[in-house]
């Protein structure tokens, strides 16, 4: 394949924002700057170029609105249980179980990927970031540290191996030829590795930085999580500490019963939609029993509140997307107006698929590298079929079971793109719950889950 201008571009783009990340700084500018000239390269027309600027980051907005409309609801819900002060009284039953940051740590972790196993992260975050991540952070543990926990969790053990619902695995082996049993059964073994060494990493860093990590949340974020002594608590206050967790304990009742005795599917956007049509009613019933006169004004104030947030906290990772969706075929004809585009990204990994070496630790390895590059557009599923294809084509001369580099690359892409190191992914919405800023949690998660994932790669060999 023929590489042009555009492709070279679009590849100095990648490293740029990946060593302007590293550098610790932000990368809106490069990722504005290269999309900018990815487009003036590939029209060749200034007035293009800018054009291109614009409708990258309009399809990016697009993209993520959903994920900045769950944290603007679920931050409204807060301020109007806050308004009530239920906050306080609904998660004093939590807190009894989770007395010390390790034990919150481990019931983050496991509450997170028993929900995102049946139903994907994206409603997982919301309801565990909103009833346990404050208890957890006010039993000691640092916000950064228990966000990167649910993202490692959820956007990254849970979703890697997408056990349940199996649309990662049927990706990965059809584009192989081989059944999407062997696949799914490999990618949960080596999911539950990189994700059990992300966790020790994680844990191990967080102890040595602790003094550190707490003093790197902005002081006006605490607001939500510290403790108010109130000498009298209305049966308001406790009436809604009770029916707010019993509404979210019977959407995810609903949920499991949808998953296991009917044929209606509620995962992702649609248990996301779920949660959020919830929450929202939740929102109109705590304003109508707070003050009835107000409230129109009250909901729609707690909405605005909502969504400043949303964009103040999350609004930087929309021109960053821009740039990683313009190198995807599945939204690049938008953003440069044409019908059919150039899939820049996708394109450059299948230039270089033939430099992988035929020798099994090169062969796994690569292949787990082009799928971390395939999950740099934000999806983590898109390149499964490239990845598989890639896995059926290198097993023969490699010695490697086809389906054991189909998983390997399947981690690669998922744990990149399903949100766990790169901040234009839904980890956006992990770190809005949390009230983290999303490049921090991207440089906590880095260690962690690259050491997981080079131990589970790894150990894929030694046992297949």
């Amino acid at each position: 394949m023929d590489l042009t201008a555009p492709h070279w571009l679009y590849f100095v783009g990648i490293l740029l924002i990946i060593g302007t990340m590293l550098m610790r700084k932000n990368v809106v500018v490069p990722a504005i700057l290269m999309t900018f000239l990815v487009g003036y390269a590939f029209s060749g027309s200034i007035a293009a170029a800018l054009q291109t600027i614009f409708s990258a980051s309009l399809v990016a907005a697009g993209e993520l609105f959903s994920i900045f409309l769950i944290i603007a609801i679920m931050t409204a819900l807060l301020q109007s249980l806050d308004s009530l002060g239920a906050n306080e009284q609904m998660i004093k039953p939590f807190g009894k179980v989770m007395k010390n940051a390790t034990l919150s740590y481990l019931i983050l972790i496991v509450m997170t990927y028993v929900i995102s196993l049946f139903f994907w992260p994206t409603p997982a975050v919301p309801l565990v970031g909103t009833l346990l991540l404050p208890v957890a952070i006010r039993a000691g543990l640092p916000p950064l540290v228990g966000a990167a926990a649910i993202a490692i969790a959820g956007q990254g053990m849970a979703l890697s191996s997408d056990y349940m619902i199996q649309i990662a695995p049927m990706l990965s082996a059809t584009a192989a030829g081989v059944p999407v049993s062997d696949v799914a059964d490999r990618a949960l073994v080596l999911s539950l590795i990189a994700g059990g060494t992300a966790m020790i990493v994680l844990y191990l860093l967080a102890r040595r930085r602790k003094e550190r990590l707490r003093a790197s949340f902005p002081k006006e974020w605490m607001q939500p999580y510290k403790q108010r002594y109130t000498a009298v608590v209305s049966w308001k206050a406790k009436l809604f500490a009770a029916f707010v967790p019993l509404a979210f304990l019977a959407v995810i009742l609903y949920m499991l019963y949808t998953s296991f005795f009917t044929n209606l599917q509620l995962e992702g956007g649609s248990g996301a939609a779920l949660v959020g049509g919830a929450a929202l009613l939740l929102l109109l019933v705590a304003g109508l029993f707070y003050r009835p006169k107000q409230l129109f004004e009250d909901v729609s104030n707690h909405l605005v509140d909502g969504f400043l947030f949303a964009f103040k906290a999350m609004g930087p990772v929309i021109p960053i997307a821009g740039f990683f969706f313009l190198g995807s075929s599945d939204f690049a004809p938008a953003i440069l107006a044409i019908e059919e585009a150039p899939a820049f990204l996708f394109e450059l990994v299948k230039a270089g698929e033939s430099y992988i070496p035929t020798e099994p630790g090169w062969t796994a390895f690569g292949l787990l590298m082009i799928g971390m590059i395939t999950g740099l557009d934000g999806s983590g599923f898109s390149g499964l079929p490239l990845t598989g294809a890639l896995a059926g084509a290198l097993a023969p001369v490699s010695g490697i079971d086809p389906a054991t580099l189909a998983a390997i690359g399947q981690m690669g892409a998922v744990w990149v793109g399903g949100g766990t190191l790169i901040a234009w992914s839904s980890l956006v919405a992990v770190a809005g719950i949390a009230r983290v800023h999303v490049q921090d949690l991207v440089r906590i998660c880095f260690i962690p889950v690259i050491a997981g994932l080079l131990v589970s790669t790894i150990l894929a060999l030694v046992i297949w």
